[in-house]
């Protein structure tokens, strides 16, 4: 367990690097609806942001960039812990971290023993899937085509290890939320024996934010336990991990809450706190913390998080969140009426955030869309990245960002536009 005393120096340092961010900020919230084009005070967030000039940055999805005032707390907390190292981390660290587990939690809406650091949402489903204890041989295990890759192959191995069959589904395109419900409807009424289900919140690939909550209810009237992977969703589309109703979730911080490299969260619920076994390196049952055992983490990059809250918090969820949907429609609306270009969300806003990604219908196989994703980046200077795995073929993720303007997305739009008439795969 985390015990010990918050540090005062930590704290206003962190402080202080947020003060003219906050007095900025403070200015600007309205208490109203969010106007997502208004960019005049979108571009006074993005100059919180130093973005490389050098392309325009549509690749946000591997990590998140911290704005300023989250990597000015995060050089202060590296340098203090550098500086003071097991002098601090044996008499202090542990009360401090205390303290950020209970800010995340009251941001996701759980409580704060039901809640571990990690290193990464990997590491956390990684713990919640293999440790997994309620598939016996001949029972099924289900995942679908946009999942995770490392999350498919850890039930794969749950699999292999208890005996089980493996299930998987090719989620529907285009989707919809009835569709969707019922592709998870109909493989639940197909396996009997159907013991757990792994749910991906928002879909690295596509962009796709499946209906977590009454999937997971579905499978739970049956038995069916699921396991959500947030990666992607928290602080992109949902802030609050409570409204998924679901006992068991893996979150990245360091993606869209822009906090540093290498920190992430599991999610258990005390109620099912049994279906996962101890992880072996542990010697006794410590509740949560006994289900993943990290060896040492970044201690500057756990202390930096309330930083990188604050300055969501100053933005507000709501605008936050619309903001990210209003730059995805923006370039969406612009190409999806071409004959060429397969948009792969839908427009049902509550099916996708900030990510979308798109192909060109007779160019889908990985090199072709790695060299639809070379000429975005060539002839029009657009960062963005290939993605495989799809059933129908693979694509070309577009993820903007907070920093990101509409000039940005409409460069897109016309370099796809221009594309569309002349890319051909070689």
């Amino acid at each position: 367990m985390v015990q010990g005393g918050l540090d005062r120096r930590t704290m206003l340092a962190g402080a202080l690097a947020l003060a003219p961010l906050a007095s900025r900020l403070e200015a600007q919230v309205a208490p109203v609806a969010p106007d997502t084009t208004d960019e005049v005070y979108w571009q006074q967030i993005a100059a919180q942001y130093d973005v490389t000039r050098e392309v325009i940055q549509l690749e946000n999805g591997n990590w998140g960039m911290m704005p300023r005032a989250v990597l000015a707390a995060y050089r202060e907390n590296l340098a203090r812990v550098n500086r003071d190292t097991s002098y601090y981390s044996r008499r202090g660290f542990a009360a401090d971290a205390n303290a950020v587990r209970n800010q995340l939690a009251e941001a996701m809406g759980v409580p704060a023993d039901e809640l571990a650091f990690t290193r990464n949402a990997t590491e956390a489903l990684k713990a919640l899937i293999l440790g997994y204890n309620r598939v016996k041989q001949g029972d099924s295990i289900l995942y679908a085509d946009l999942d995770y890759d490392s999350m498919q192959a850890c039930m794969d191995s749950l699999a292999r290890q208890h005996g089980a069959r493996v299930m998987r589904i090719t989620l529907p395109e285009p989707a919809t939320r009835e569709n969707l419900i019922e592709a998870y409807a109909r493989a639940f009424e197909e396996s009997p024996r159907l013991k757990l289900v792994l749910l991906t919140r928002l879909s690295h690939r596509t962009g796709l934010v499946i209906p977590v909550r009454e999937i997971a209810a579905m499978a739970r009237a049956r038995g069916i336990d699921a396991i959500v992977d947030a990666a992607h969703s928290w602080y992109q589309c949902d802030a609050d991990i409570a409204s998924l109703d679901c006992d068991f979730v893996g979150v990245n911080c360091h993606k869209w809450l822009g906090a540093p490299l290498g920190l992430g969260a599991i999610h258990i619920r005390k109620s099912a706190l049994d279906r996962i076994d101890l992880d072996p390196a542990e010697a006794g049952d410590h509740g949560i913390w006994s289900r993943i055992h990290t060896g040492t983490s970044d201690f500057a990059a756990i202390l930096t998080a309330p930083a990188a809250l604050a300055f969501h918090q100053r933005i507000g969820d709501e605008r936050r969140m619309l903001r990210l949907r209003a730059l995805r429609d923006r370039w969406v609306a612009q190409v999806r009426h071409i004959p060429r270009v397969e948009v792969l969300t839908p427009d049902d806003p509550t099916l996708y955030g900030a990510i979308t990604s798109l192909r060109l219908r007779d160019i889908t196989s990985k090199e072709g869309n790695r060299q639809l994703a070379a000429a975005l980046l060539d002839q029009y200077g657009i960062f963005t990245v290939h993605r495989t795995g799809i059933e129908k073929g693979a694509c070309v993720r577009v993820t903007p960002a907070l920093f990101n303007s509409m000039k940005d997305v409409d460069a897109l739009a016309t370099a796809v536009t221009n594309l569309a008439n002349s890319f051909k795969a070689t």
